[in-house]
């Protein structure tokens, strides 16, 4: 092997050798599967789907995230996708307001929703330079904590084995599995380096697995009727357009549009040494929301970027396109074979939730390390104080905002979903509040 050639890893173009490809590719999809996996198997919980539905959700998530990856990496008409290397695929950061909708409502209404924060999502994109100083990074970090703090619950509720009609809710075995699982990923996470830190939650689920396997918790029945090969179906559900539903998840879409624009900022940064342009923020994000779109037809989550993806990028330095490509087709390649689908959807809600709490809680501390970026100041006690307040406060009363007076439209915009109202809170108290000096000179010099 040539010097040149151990370079080209660190290139845009041309082919790696297969000895570093392969590695790297692989490191991509092991940092990715889960993120991808998991909020198909919440959302299905939550929506009622049976065993088949759940399997089609999972195969549907695998192949979005490798179109939604091959888009960014080869931008359409050079405006649509980012033209940097990132992964981009199904979210967590949308999970608790889809669990607010397809508790009040169902997956149907969550694909309409969907549709149109896609739309907005695309319109975000095209005016990105005109909208994005809304939201600095205080505004984003309150709304990023939010989404941490919300997604608690469900961590819990999946240790304690997913529901009280199952069997093995509240059960000891469930509660041992799933702290034998988060063992895992915690000790692989602080004290392994390469591949087994990359991939902590991954193993962890493994050896939970495993675990739970032997304890009887794992329900294998299912695995021998899927096929070993399918191609996605065109609308599998019905699609519904219920306002408040999509008023609601186009708000969450806003947010994700933000945070794409900090994953994309930092994957530059770290990996190429320069900011984003205008065109790449505004293409990735435009590319974002057709993706979401798309995905709605055939019964996919919405979408967005990868930061443990970025995380890799800024470590290694690796921006070589061929190695995210080999990731997407892998990806690809797992998700037209419904047999491995399946397999994936016999996986223990104890075992998901020792795994998914390590994630929530990172969610929560990226939030917080986005709001003390310069100090923790009044200014921004208040505002993150009141809007974490209000957003949790609302959702953990039920029936708030039900009451006589109220339209049901309001329960559902700004009383199922902690997100929706701490997003709103953040922006206008913000752009009320006066600023510190320090803080009004940084904007000042950022607009010349």
């Amino acid at each position: 092997m040539t010097s040149g050639d151990s370079q080209t890893v660190f290139q845009w173009r041309g082919i790696p050798p297969v000895g570093q490809l392969a590695p790297l590719g692989l490191q991509h999809v092991v940092a990715a599967v889960v993120g991808i996996i998991t909020p198909a198997i919440l959302i299905a919980d939550v929506c009622g789907l049976d065993e088949a539905q759940r399997t089609l959700m999972i195969q549907v998530s695998l192949i979005l995230t490798a179109v939604a990856t091959l888009l960014q990496l080869f931008p359409i008409f050079g405006r649509v996708g980012s033209g940097l290397p990132v992964i981009m695929g199904i979210s967590f950061a949308y999970i608790p307001t889809l669990q607010a909708i397809g508790q009040q409502f169902d997956i149907s209404t969550i694909l309409g929703a969907e549709i149109i924060g896609g739309i907005v999502a695309i319109l975000f994109g095209v005016f990105v330079k005109w909208i994005r100083p809304l939201f600095p990074s205080l505004v984003t970090g309150t709304v990023i904590f939010t989404i941490g703090l919300s997604l608690y619950p469900t961590a819990v509720r999946y240790m304690a084995g997913g529901n009280a009609t199952s069997e093995w809710f509240g059960n000891p075995r469930s509660w041992l599995v799933a702290l034998i699982t988060l063992a895992v990923v915690v000790v692989l996470s602080n004290f392994t380096k390469g591949i087994f830190k990359l991939g902590a939650i991954l193993c962890g689920m493994i050896v939970g697995y495993i675990v739970a396997y032997f304890f009887g918790i794992v329900d294998l029945s299912g695995v021998g009727s899927a096929a070993w090969f399918a191609v996605p179906k065109f609308m599998p559900f019905e699609i519904k357009f219920v306002p408040s539903a999509c008023v609601s998840l186009a708000i969450v879409y806003v947010v994700n549009a933000v945070q794409t624009i900090g994953d994309l900022s930092s994957t530059t940064m770290g990996g190429m040494d320069r900011m984003p342009t205008d065109k790449e923020l505004s293409g990735g994000i435009v590319g974002q929301g057709i993706m979401s779109i798309v995905g709605a037809f055939f019964g996919g989550l919405p979408t967005a970027s990868y930061s443990q993806n970025v995380g890799i990028v800024t470590v290694n330095k690796v921006i070589n396109r061929a190695v995210f490509v080999l990731a997407a087709v892998i990806l690809a390649v797992a998700g037209f074979v419904p047999k491995f689908a399946s397999i994936l959807t016999t996986i223990p809600q104890c075992v998901i939730g020792g795994a998914t709490i390590s994630v929530f809680a990172t969610i929560t501390m990226t939030g917080i390390r986005m709001i003390t970026e310069g100090g923790f100041t009044p200014r921004k006690s208040t505002i993150v104080g009141l809007s974490v307040a209000l957003g949790v406060g609302i959702t953990q009363v039920s029936g708030c905002l039900a009451g006589d007076g109220f339209p049901d439209w309001v329960n559902t915009v700004f009383g199922s979903s902690s997100v929706v109202v701490a997003t709103i809170m953040a922006i206008l108290l913000n752009l009320v509040l006066p600023k510190e000096k320090e803080q009004a000179a940084v904007q000042a010099e950022e607009s010349k």
